[in-house]
């Protein structure tokens, strides 16, 4: 299977558009609360955040599996492991 590449793009406000080209490109609409940026992003970039955010599902299921459109705190209502590990990661 080929490497997804992540591009993330500012939309306006506290979305960013996150595409990720492999096998299958697909868009997602993430919203990312400043609260949420301070407490998971510990002061990297939003674009650091956002990327290893998506390394970290496309570990765990398909591009075409992710939502379209979500917040970044859902992610962890599905994988329970994501808050601490994000933080090791960043």
């Amino acid at each position: 299977m080929p490497e997804e590449t992540i591009d993330v793009k500012h939309s306006a406000g506290d979305e960013w558009l996150v595409t990720i080209k492999g096998a299958v490109t697909t868009h997602h609409r993430v919203r990312l609360s400043k609260a949420e940026l301070e407490r998971l992003g510990r002061g990297k970039p939003v674009e650091d955040l956002l990327k290893e955010s998506f390394r970290f599902l496309l570990e765990r299921e398909p591009n075409t599996s992710i939502l379209g459109s979500f917040d970044l705190s859902l992610i962890g209502r599905y994988f329970p492991e994501y808050e601490r590990e994000i933080r090791t990661r960043l």
